[in-house]
């Protein structure tokens, strides 16, 4: 049987959840006004003054454990280690054996035989087909079938998925498929014994980026590129989000980290982040957007010639 020790409990009690979706799903946030937020999950789901609550299905409360329990259908267990980490609940009674944390199940949608409408969203922002194609034969680009968003589908070294990131393909619509794993994000790794790794904000970017590679006439396959599914502003120093974490740590062969995070406050803020964090131990090359574009996918627009839509504004 699990055990939380008091003072966890109490800890993870007190992070509301705004905090929460700040810091670990910030793309799950919409702000509706000053300090008022919904969810792009639920948007009956108001966050407001510490508390938040569900309107649509008439519940609410003020922490984080209140939601990831009353919404997320978490156990206490499970609610405590999301909010306070991996290793804050242990086994009861207390055993010398280690116990193998169970992975988070991925619930994926219901999906298109056939990835059109996503394809076509992708070449509208200039991807170029092969590489489209590549992330489809590979099990990498799949198609909702009721709403018909782009999934950007992430996995472990065993092969299984464990992350999808959502994306509207008429809409600005952005989520993660429930259980989602933000430390296996969408990669593609066609050369596992690589020493380089490109890190993106979004999969867009990292696509965007494998295309200009293609047309300046490089081998956009020969260097590891991994989307960190987001980042987000943090007062903490030396930051590593989670899924370089778990890259480093599945392919030691990486020595050099070439980072291609948006030209913005919170871009750059998380690469000044991870330079902070691994210096010493990688060679780390901060490599944003040319001057003048916001992130990768501004700058292939520009470079193909197209003119970005208001609805693909990020």
């Amino acid at each position: 049987m699990p055990y939380i020790e008091p003072e966890v409990l109490q800890q993870a009690r007190q992070v509301d959840l705004l905090s929460y979706l700040q810091t670990n799903e910030p793309e799950n946030l919409v702000r509706i006004s000053g300090n008022n937020y919904c969810t792009r999950d639920h948007d009956s789901l108001k966050i407001s003054n510490g508390k938040w609550h569900w309107f649509s299905r008439g519940i609410g409360g003020a922490s984080a454990l209140d939601y990831l329990i009353k919404v997320r259908d978490y156990t206490l267990p499970q609610a405590v280690e999301a909010v306070v980490g991996p290793g804050s609940v242990t086994p009861f009674p207390r055993v010398q054996t280690s116990v193998k944390k169970e992975p988070k199940k991925l619930l994926m949608p219901e999906l298109e035989k056939y990835p059109y409408q996503a394809k076509r969203y992708l070449k509208n922002r200039g991807i170029h087909p092969v590489i489209i194609d590549y992330c489809i034969d590979h099990s990498l680009l799949f198609e909702t079938a009721g709403y018909h968003n782009a999934v950007f589908v992430g996995y472990d070294t065993n092969g299984i998925a464990r992350y999808a990131a959502m994306r509207g393909t008429s809409s600005k619509y952005k989520s993660e498929v429930t259980g989602s794993d933000k430390h296996f994000s969408f990669q593609i790794t066609a050369t596992p014994d690589a020493e380089h790794v490109h890190l993106f904000e979004a999969a867009i970017d990292l696509l965007s980026y494998a295309t200009l590679e293609l047309y300046e006439g490089r081998d956009w396959k020969r260097d590891a590129l991994l989307s960190l599914a987001g980042v987000f502003q943090t007062k903490r120093e030396n930051v590593v989000p989670v899924a370089l974490k778990q890259y480093l740590e599945d392919y030691p062969e990486i020595t050099t980290i070439h980072l291609h995070l948006d030209n913005d406050e919170v871009g750059q803020g998380a690469a000044a982040g991870i330079i902070g964090g691994l210096s010493g131990k990688y060679t780390v090359l901060d490599e944003p957007p040319d001057p003048g574009f916001k992130d990768m996918n501004d700058q292939l627009m520009s470079r193909v010639g197209i003119r970005k839509k208001e609805e693909y504004a990020r």
